[in-house]
């Protein structure tokens, strides 16, 4: 089976193309096309904006991922609608048989930040297409290169006081990249999988001051945290902009979303697809080895 992965230079895309690889062919899509080819691997440079460009790289693909977006742009939220749009369309004309696309777990408040709502917009694109989707939603995913884990690095590192807003204390249920990666794997062509969303989550739910005092400990710190009720989103994004190193830009969205509890509410995929979670000391020992 040909599949293909849409943002396979990104966080997630990195980690997922070799393990598809170990059973399918993989057209490894990104816009700078730079993804090192194997036998079973071959690179492909697409602006997801483009139909023509989209057109070429799903010829032949059955199963298509989508887990690119563009957090960090001024008009994020517009650039992702167009590019679910012409996606969902090329989709259909190259006959693809199912998309897999990774969203948000929160992305169901009334309240949502602009980075969730942009997130459960995409979904419903896609899914309005005619190609069937599996959406998969996950909190923050714990591997290196994942902003928001590596921001909670930083901040252990940079500062053994921290003056924090509410959010530190809003629960959420991280899960390991190598999860996540098998998840998405397993759904290709998985007939319970087609036209359905999944919540994904961890085995445990933390608060962001419990997963920054536990990887404190694994760092040989002891950071303090005081929470305080005044921090604006736009505060805080500045704030993480000069102790970490997530710009403002991407910092922003992602501290907005981080008024909403994120935890898993059904469990579903686990039944389809069993597998022994990671736990997030373990995930975390992981990512800093």
């Amino acid at each position: 089976m040909r599949t293909a992965v849409l943002g396979a230079t990104g966080f997630i895309g990195r980690a997922l193309v070799p393990a598809l690889a170990e059973r399918h062919e993989v057209v490894a899509v990104s816009r700078s096309g730079n993804t090192p080819e194997t036998r079973r691997v071959r690179a492909r440079a697409a602006d997801a904006t483009n139909p023509t460009a989209v057109r070429r790289a799903l010829e032949g693909v059955t199963v298509l991922y989508y887990l690119i977006h563009s957090l960090g742009s001024t008009n994020f939220e517009e650039v992702d609608r167009r590019a679910a749009q012409t996606v969902a369309r090329e989709a259909a004309r190259a006959e693809v048989s199912q998309i897999v696309y990774l969203g948000g777990l929160g992305d169901d408040a009334s309240d949502l930040s602009p980075h969730l709502r942009s997130r459960a917009e995409t979904a419903t694109t896609l899914s309005a297409g005619d190609v069937p989707v599996t959406t998969l939603r996950a909190a923050i995913v714990v591997g290196r290169g994942s902003a928001g884990f590596e921001t909670i690095v930083a901040l252990v590192d940079r500062l053994p006081l921290m003056i924090a807003p509410k959010w530190v204390s809003m629960p959420t249920q991280p899960i390991a990249l190598a999860d996540v990666v098998g998840y998405l794997a397993g759904v290709a062509g998985h007939r319970e999988t087609i036209g359905e969303t999944f919540d994904l989550g961890g085995p445990e739910a933390l608060t962001y001051r419990e997963m920054i005092e536990l990887i404190g400990r694994l760092r040989g710190h002891e950071p303090r945290i005081i929470e305080v009720p005044v921090l604006s989103p736009r505060l805080s994004s500045y704030w993480l902009h000069l102790v970490t190193p997530v710009r403002a830009s991407v910092a922003r969205p992602l501290v907005e979303g981080l008024r909403n509890p994120t935890l898993a509410r059904d469990d579903r995929i686990r039944r389809l697809l069993p597998r022994t979670l990671t736990s997030f000391e373990e995930a975390a020992r992981q990512a800093l080895a």
